[in-house]
């Protein structure tokens, strides 16, 4: 099997956790599964995998070879250990990993890629930074906003989006997998043409006090 990268989903595993913010990482990987099983031309196959994660071989619009797609299930704040398992045992190296997760620093309806850089506080992120020994891996970062008020941030990522956020919702993960073949463009273009696709999309709602971005 000729492995181009990683793409990882964060969450967390669980009925409860199923429909909350921190697990819309989780909401792209199933978004991706249910247009390659739409379509029979595509290829998906699912791999045995120990119960710390589910891992696929799947195949991406206009780039060749197959990528791994993952749903770690060691709880966010360990994700790093199924991420560094999977990279280790299939040859993958962090510059092929993409990661994709929450983040309260964009508002809900924006999205951004980035390649290595801090964690903002994301325990997800941390946790593979640490098991990779290295930051040097792409992000796809899915706006969920910050809480109304300070200290709620717990209480925020595992609530279930609001109704008006679920509305849109489906927008944002289809414009989010639809992004991911960019992320492996060859010729070292991939990240910037990602950045050009995503960073022009916006269903944000119109609300100042929630408007904080990090580049």
């Amino acid at each position: 099997m000729d492995i181009k990268g990683l793409i990882v989903g964060l969450g967390n595993p669980g009925e409860a956790y199923r429909d909350t913010r921190h697990n819309v990482g989780f909401m792209v990987v199933d978004a991706v599964l249910d247009e390659i099983a739409a379509k029979p031309y595509r290829r998906q196959t699912k791999l045995p995998s120990p119960a710390e994660f589910d891992l696929w071989a799947v195949s991406l619009p206009r780039v060749r070879g197959d990528f791994l797609l993952a749903k770690p299930y060691t709880y966010m704040n360990l994700s790093g250990r199924a991420v560094a398992r999977i990279c280790m045992e299939n040859g993958v190296k962090p510059e092929n990993v993409l990661v994709i997760h929450d983040e309260m620093d964009l508002p809900f309806g924006r999205l951004k890629a980035k390649l290595g850089g801090g964690t903002a506080g994301h325990n997800g992120l941390a946790s593979i930074v640490s098991e990779l020994g290295s930051e040097r891996f792409l992000r796809l970062r899915v706006g969920i906003g910050r809480p109304p008020e300070r200290g709620q941030v717990t209480e925020w990522v595992l609530a279930p989006f609001s109704s008006e956020e679920a509305q849109r919702l489906p927008d944002v993960l289809v414009t989010a997998r639809d992004a991911l073949p960019l992320f492996f463009t060859p010729g070292g273009k991939g990240l910037s043409q990602a950045q050009q696709a995503l960073h022009a999309f916006d269903v944000s709602f119109s609300d100042p006090d929630n408007e904080k971005s990090s580049e």
